[in-house]
């Protein structure tokens, strides 16, 4: 199978590196401004993404409850319990930013866009697919830092989740909700420039890594781990992927899904979001100076999902044919 030139990916490593090497403009005081270009980026990504975002779509398969079932409790309860099990068993030989980032990673919703490409393509449940991926953005928003502000609580980290709610409601779903308020105007707008609303989309999302990761860099949190960082989470995030993949699998089989259900539950419970993860750790982490190590593992974690799934999507429809 060959893979297709991703620019999206190649950006986010060429946006860490040149954090590395320039971090000023991107960190606090540059003239980047990230204190304000966050918010406005935020609320810039989720606005477009109500203003695609068809309902309409969704409610084809809204009835199908198990498969429903499943894939939330995938995403928001197997994983995070798996989240806790690896930082209880392996925490003490990671830094605890990165054990940070195992978890949030862990407590993620599901992707929209590949979730539904990968299920299409292999011949899978789409309006299934579609259903979940938008119900898990949306759930995501309220239970994902209730689940990061449970493990800062029993690490001894004090976090008030009323301000970040607050934050989350203002910048996230306030956006949204007013993406979908305009959409009868401006939906059909948006279908046609559909390509390049997610390169606008993309575009943001690398100049909020870019400068999550400047105040790192800035402070020097990646000089006491080095490279030697990037082998343990590639491992850590594969043997997840692989967890997670496979008891999804035996789920749907075991509650006799049909093909068509189990390919959407595996690739949907299986997947996290970085596109709503950068913007929602800005939020939730605000200017903790670690946001570099914490990104890392959802960083490693999306082109790792992308290229399996590619691969199972495309076997999985030569073998339906």
């Amino acid at each position: 199978m060959k893979f297709k030139f991703d620019w999206f990916l190649t950006g986010l490593a060429g946006v860490t590196v040149l954090a590395w090497l320039i971090p000023g403009p991107g960190a606090a005081g540059g003239w980047m401004h990230p204190e304000l270009l966050t918010k406005a980026g935020i609320a810039l990504i989720f606005f477009l993404h109500g203003l695609v975002l068809s309902f309409v779509a969704m409610r084809a398969g809204a009835l199908n409850w198990r498969l429903h079932l499943l894939v939330q409790a995938s995403t928001f309860l197997i994983f995070p319990l798996l989240g806790l099990l690896g930082n209880a068993l392996l925490g003490e030989f990671l830094p605890s930013g990165l054990k940070l980032g195992f978890f949030y990673l862990c407590a993620l919703p599901s992707t929209v866009s590949s979730s539904v490409a990968m299920t299409a393509t292999a011949g899978g449940n789409v309006a299934g697919a579609v259903f979940n991926a938008t119900l898990s953005s949306v759930i995501g928003v309220v239970l994902t830092p209730l689940w990061v502000g449970v493990v800062l609580h029993v690490s001894g980290q004090t976090q008030s989740l009323g301000p970040v709610i607050l934050d989350l409601v203002r910048w996230l779903v306030l956006p949204l909700a007013i993406g979908q308020a305009v959409r009868p105007w401006l939906g059909a707008w948006a279908e046609r420039r559909k390509a390049a609303i997610n390169v606008v989309d993309r575009v943001i999302i690398l100049l909020l890594v870019y400068t999550s990761f400047c105040d790192s860099f800035k402070n020097r949190i990646w000089s006491d781990h080095g490279g030697g960082i990037l082998p343990i989470v590639l491992g850590g995030s594969l043997v997840l992927f692989v967890i997670v993949m496979t008891l999804t699998s035996l789920a749907a089989t075991a509650w006799r899904f049909n093909r068509a259900d189990r390919i959407a539950a595996v690739f949907c419970g299986s997947k996290k979001t970085l596109a709503s993860g950068v913007p929602m750790a800005k939020l939730i982490f605000g200017a903790h100076p670690g946001l570099g190590l914490i990104l890392l593992p959802i960083m490693i974690y999306h082109p790792l999902q992308l290229i399996i799934c590619s691969v199972l999507a495309a076997r999985w429809r030569k073998d339906a044919t």
